[in-house]
């Protein structure tokens, strides 16, 4: 019995070994993997720099027109969406007690006013007193101030554009009874925009004034504004740590409008002779960045992984730098299943890299 046990056990004990060794001997004669690839020689790029954020658009001038006394609206003289000078008159307030006030202080100022020339002459005489002088004076000019405040009063209930500009939709009717600052309707002059945009700090020094800017907007995809700077803040916000920007944009077919959301690319030197490759040849891991530069040797086609640093992006492509030359071959797609010295074949890109790639 106890032999039949010991030859089971060595039975299983052999044919396990017998397996492990086919497997390790199988294992061993497995052709190495060949992997093929895509690959982009690496050559002297120009690097466009700029400045990239969001903006919100803003006309040169823009108010809610509102009145500055209270009444009811007597007349309107605009239409919606009308164009209008500076000056030209909008909205009737009703005058009609003012003007009566004015009408009744201007009969009484002719008489006050000979009273008041009457008194002088004979004062310059001593013929009367300095007292009876000193009341006409009072009287004439107390007159005279009521007649300019009722005039002023008169002209506050004639509301008029405060500078040229389109105007919006209004928000009264005639015979309307609006309180002090109704909002009547709102005026913009959209001749010439502005852009306002925050910049972090970092980039501050590569800003200054007239410096060009490009702007694009959802409205008018692949249409591109031009503008410069016009304005920097002076103080960097503490909270954010970024710095607000101030941007002026030529309007003269009127297609922007206060409010839009704008891209906004603030235009920097170009660096020249710089490694530009598409962002599909970075492998970005926890541990850094890498590319994979194709190496013959041997007659065999095998590639090099080399740790690189991602200076910018724009578009597909990333401005990198590292142990890496001009003239080199660099794995542009495939490199999901590359490792340090795996065998690879290169072949033609069926594919197109986009201009730009996609928003989410």
């Amino acid at each position: 019995m106890i032999l039949a046990v010991l030859i089971a056990f060595g039975s299983v004990i052999g044919f396990n070994i017998f397996v492990n060794h086919k497997i390790e001997n199988t294992l061993a004669n497995l052709p190495e993997p060949n992997y093929p690839v895509t690959v982009e020689k690496l050559t002297p790029s120009t690097w466009k720099q700029s400045i990239d954020t969001i903006g919100v658009i803003e006309p040169f001038q823009g108010v809610a027109v509102s009145n500055k006394v209270a009444g009811t609206v007597d007349a309107i003289h605009f239409k919606n969406g009308a164009v209008v000078k500076s000056g030209t008159l909008l909205v009737n307030l009703d005058n009609a007690v003012e003007r009566a006030q004015l009408k009744a202080q201007q009969v009484q100022l002719p008489s006050v006013r000979d009273d008041y020339q009457r008194l002088k002459k004979l004062y310059a005489k001593n013929l009367t007193s300095q007292q009876s002088l000193e009341t006409a004076q009072s009287k004439y000019e107390t007159l005279v101030a009521n007649i300019a405040m009722l005039q002023a009063t008169i002209e506050q209930r004639q509301i008029k554009a405060p500078f040229s500009g389109v105007l919006g939709i209004k928000n009264i009717n005639l015979g309307q009874y609006i309180p002090v600052g109704t909002n009547i309707v709102r005026l913009d002059d959209l001749s010439v925009m502005r852009v306002r945009f925050n910049v972090p700090q970092a980039q501050f020094g590569h800003l200054h004034i007239d410096q060009a800017i490009n702007l694009t907007v959802e409205s008018y995809p692949g249409r591109i504004y031009q503008g410069h700077i016009n304005a920097i803040e002076p103080v960097i916000n503490d909270q954010t740590g970024q710095i607000m920007v101030q941007a002026e944009i030529p309007n003269d077919d009127r297609s922007l409008r206060g409010g839009m959301f704008a891209d906004i690319s603030v235009e920097l030197p170009s660096l020249n002779d710089q490694f530009v490759v598409p962002q599909t040849a970075i492998v970005f891991a926890l541990y850094g960045n890498s590319i994979f530069v194709v190496d013959e040797k041997d007659n065999q086609t095998r590639v090099r992984q080399v740790s690189v640093e991602v200076l910018n992006r724009s578009g597909a492509n990333a401005l990198i730098k590292g142990k890496i030359n001009f003239n080199e071959q660099v794995v542009t797609t495939g490199t999901l299943n590359l490792s340090n010295h795996t065998q690879v074949t290169v072949v033609a890109n069926p594919l197109t890299l986009p201009k730009s790639m996609p928003k989410l």
